[in-house]
């Protein structure tokens, strides 16, 4: 087929999620790629001014005889597709990403008696399931994200055994109260039961979603026959969840996000424990930062991190409605009170660390906030730009890191993550104020 024939074809193309199979003139499958929308992505190979500069995209390109593809329900679906055509057609041009040990796969733990579900670049472990190799590091962690709401599998690295009478006293994490775990680790969930969630979700990732569905519904109908109403309430919000997959399935949930460091999160945290004095390792931490000019369209952002990765639907933003003109200092403490009453109305666990864009100042304001909303505060610290010096405690007291600390680069992520999605909701507010009617 010639290159003119290859773009007529492809701009026939759905404008859907899918995966497309790149085949040589014998009809062999020589690359696989994933699409967010199917006919713009296959149709940019194909432009005459090609932008495209990887360096085994124009080999490729000569050889493409043929294009197919596969419709998917969403990007979630899409991206487990990719995965599994990979890894089952072995086609030439994917050779490096099938051989190299940089990219991410997903592992289900299969030695402990609750099943972790986590992000890795190992796939060594024989007592774990790997799936993958997967394309987009984090196109997948946005995946892991969005698979909870329908499955609640843990993604934290506590050791969790159902015979520790201990777990009847542990406080579950955000992800529980948000529905998005159902806390093995507090004893919230038979072993039995937890299981059949972890081969429900192997299950989907292989593609078995009808199978899956089938299967959720018909306990549901079990649980509502022997009156089980809590249970059949909670198997009916995973199957809206499922469903709600092909629809809100994007894997573009922040674009603009901050690059994490290269860090191991589990070292930085155990620094903080230190720091902070705290009795155990924290695992949530939050950043708040205010954005505005000269006073106007001022907003808040807070931002909500789990074991030293930011988790996005913990995300809240804020317009600041008590504090007029230029109050940097009054702008903190109205997001960090209004934010400490929302979780005691929704009776949510606090943050381990609530961390603030700034120096003593604004550490004075947040605790200050705490006071009027009534909530004796957790471990609340402020982390000064250029200086990058650290405040925390009553009164402050200043800690100096050093540069190289793994904690100092922990902190520096939430505080920069918490500043950027404020900025991006301040532009979001000017943008609308400006535009002509």
């Amino acid at each position: 087929m010639t290159r003119e024939a290859l773009k007529s074809k492809v701009a026939g193309f759905p404008a859907v999620p899918g995966v497309y199979l790149m085949k040589d003139a014998r009809g062999i499958v020589i690359y696989v790629g994933k699409a967010k929308s199917l006919r713009a992505r296959v149709s940019s190979y194909f432009h005459d001014g090609l932008s495209d500069t990887r360096p085994r995209i124009p080999g490729l390109l000569r050889e493409v005889a043929d294009v197919e593809f596969v419709e998917a329900e969403s990007e979630v679906d899409a991206l487990l597709m990719e995965a599994r055509l990979i890894k089952d057609l072995q086609p030439r041009y994917n050779a490096r990403l099938r051989d190299s040990k940089l990219y991410p796969y997903l592992e289900i733990t299969r030695g402990e008696e609750f099943p972790g579900v986590y992000v890795t670049r190992r796939h060594d472990n024989p007592r774990s399931r790997f799936y993958g190799p997967f394309t987009d590091v984090r196109g997948l962690r946005a995946a892991v994200q969005l698979l909870q709401r329908v499955f609640r599998f843990r993604t934290c690295t506590l050791d969790i055994s159902e015979s520790d009478p201990r777990r009847r006293f542990q406080r579950p994490c955000l992800l529980h109260y948000i529905e998005r775990c159902t806390a093995p680790c507090a004893g919230l969930v038979s072993r039995a039961d937890y299981l059949q969630q972890i081969s429900m979700f192997q299950r989907f990732l292989q593609g078995k979603r009808a199978r899956v569905r089938t299967a959720l519904e018909r306990e549901m109908q079990a649980a509502a026959r022997s009156l089980d109403y809590e249970r059949a309430a909670r198997l009916r919000d995973q199957l809206r969840a499922l469903d709600a997959l092909a629809s809100r399935g994007s894997l573009d949930l922040f674009p603009e996000a901050v690059q994490p460091p290269v860090v191991e999160p589990r070292q930085g945290l155990e620094e903080l424990r230190g720091i902070f004095g705290l009795e155990k390792v924290p695992r949530t931490i939050e950043g708040v930062d205010i954005s505005h000019v000269a006073g106007s369209d001022a907003v808040g952002s807070v931002v909500t991190f789990i074991d030293g990765r930011p988790f996005k639907p913990g995300y809240r933003r804020y317009r600041i409605k008590a504090v007029e003109g230029i109050d940097d200092l009054a702008m903190i403490g109205e997001v960090v009170e209004r934010r400490m009453r929302r979780l005691l109305e929704e009776e949510s666990p606090l943050p381990d660390i609530l961390l603030i864009d700034g120096g003593k100042g604004q550490l004075r304001a947040a605790l200050d906030a705490f006071s009027r909303a009534g909530v004796a505060p957790p471990a609340v610290g402020a982390l000064a730009k250029r200086e990058e010096v650290l405040y925390c405690g009553e009164p402050p007291i200043e800690v100096r890191l050093d540069r190289r600390s793994v904690a100092l680069r922990v902190l520096q992520y939430v505080r920069d993550e918490a500043h950027r999605f404020a900025v991006h909701y301040h532009h979001i507010l000017r943008a609308k104020r400006v535009r002509p009617s």
